[in-house]
């Protein structure tokens, strides 16, 4: 029976070109912590995917570290951060933006198809007590991209809600886990969907498509930087062979190998989600990136797994499928037959 992976895109492998460039960067020795040729050549190359002149890389082992040491640098511990409802950093990383903020709040705000609205933003915020040391004060709106539900958010959506944002003095932040998926879905500029927005950081994700143990914190505000560069260190984030992770991420970043591994995935996905509509499934919502929700029975579900799928079950009634750089054409038909026959 063959097996198709589909419960995370984190289930994938490594990109060989990622494991070449460890292996090119595993000669010699090199200044630690940062101090080597290897991450010197990694913010530059930021700053031209980025197109800003000062943009600044902290290269950290986990999304989870990204995210809460990204918000603690932003926000302050009386602070609070709004994100929508099911934003990973509010239902799946252990309350580690408090931790890492000194007590910073995480608010969940409702919306549809897994995104934040500007009227949404707007709302929550006119209902804070602004100004009364009793309540935490929002300082920082936070994005998903692409949401937990495979939506995006268009360059359009990220500057109307950062523009909210910015009438409160407020600074805004994108979890990126799949910021990859985001961009070659969108076909716009890393730029347009981050500072050119109105974002201030992004957690940077690379792991899930692709990478092997290193994700990013991607910022464009000084003061952000200067915070991140003592924070990292505190939270055990700086490795010591700095140089290790700097190049995967390098690896990643330079002539579109993120865009072309993301690029790949989206569009298994899309075939499947095709596939899938003529089968008659039920998809919560149109997969804009690599991930699809489908509502079906506990029946159905099992007879899926024993045809050799793998997926989470997310609710009662509902399945996730997630594709990654690795998924083939014989994955996706090998996924239709089986909905085919469990349908």
């Amino acid at each position: 029976m063959t097996t198709v992976e589909l419960r995370s895109d984190n289930a994938a492998g490594v990109a060989p070109q990622v494991l070449a460039a460890l292996a090119a960067a595993n000669t010699g020795s090199a200044l630690g912590y940062g101090g080597d040729e290897v991450s010197a050549r990694l913010e530059q190359q930021v700053r031209e995917v980025f197109e800003h002149p000062g943009a600044r890389v902290f290269p950290v082992v986990t999304g989870t570290a990204a995210n809460a040491l990204a918000l603690s640098a932003m926000c302050p511990p009386w602070g609070a951060v709004l994100c929508h409802v099911g934003a990973h950093i509010l239902t799946s990383e252990a309350n580690a933006t408090a931790m890492f903020g000194g007590g910073v709040l995480v608010h969940g705000v409702p919306g549809d198809a897994g995104r934040l609205s500007a009227d949404g933003v707007r709302a929550a915020l006119d209902a804070v007590w602004w100004g009364d040391n009793h309540v935490s004060q929002p300082a920082v709106v936070s994005l998903t991209q692409a949401t937990e539900q495979g939506t995006l958010y268009p360059a359009a959506e990220v500057a109307a809600i950062a523009a909210v944002a910015a009438e409160r003095g407020m600074r805004v932040h994108v979890d990126g886990a799949r910021f990859a998926n985001a961009v070659a879905a969108l076909g716009c500029s890393p730029a347009d969907l981050t500072w050119r927005a109105g974002v201030s950081t992004v957690s940077l994700g690379a792991i899930k498509n692709g990478g092997l143990s290193a994700e990013a914190v991607v910022t464009f505000d000084d003061a952000v930087a200067d915070e991140l560069y003592f924070r990292t260190k505190r939270a055990g984030q700086v490795s010591s062979k700095m140089r290790f992770q700097s190049a995967q991420l390098l690896a990643y970043l330079t002539d579109g190998l993120w865009l072309r591994l993301a690029g790949s995935s989206n569009r298994a996905m899309a075939r499947l989600a095709d596939g899938l509509a003529r089968l008659g499934a039920h998809l919560e919502d149109r997969p804009e990136a690599n991930i699809a929700f489908v509502r079906v029975d506990a029946a159905t579900a099992d007879r899926l797994r024993a045809a050799g799928l793998l997926f989470y079950d997310t609710a009662p009634g509902t399945i996730r499928l997630v594709t990654s750089w690795q998924t083939s054409d014989e994955d996706v038909d090998a996924t239709l037959a089986a909905f085919a026959g469990a349908l």
